[in-house]
């Protein structure tokens, strides 16, 4: 695991494609880091990227992994609240913006995805 790196999911998935291979990128790039154990400190999840991390994502297994591994998943409350998922989280902890804003200025490299 690398304490100094975040990565930013901004999107549900990965890329700017239709949305079937966005979220099978998605996939592909966690089973990846998983295989590799070349994970992130945190992931941040904000935007549609907090849809990953709901009801229905085909990467919540991957997600439940990393967490298991350590890594800390953050969600930003105020999209939830805006998507109406926040009783659809499956994992993950419900932060706030100040949440997001602190995990980018101590990370060493933010890699948005």
């Amino acid at each position: 695991m690398n304490d100094n790196t975040i990565l930013v999911f901004t999107r549900n998935g990965l890329g700017d494609a239709p949305a079937e291979l966005q979220q099978k990128l998605a996939l592909k790039f966690l089973q990846l880091n998983l295989d590799a154990n070349t994970l992130p400190a945190k992931i941040l999840f904000y935007t549609d990227g907090v849809k990953l991390a709901c009801e229905g994502s085909p990467v919540i297994d991957e997600l439940k992994a990393m967490k298991e591994r350590g890594m800390e998943l953050i969600l930003c409350s105020t999209c939830l609240d805006y998507f109406g998922l926040r009783d659809k989280v499956q994992v993950g902890i419900i932060g706030g913006m100040p949440d997001i804003i602190e995990a980018l200025h101590a990370a060493e490299k933010v890699i948005s995805l």
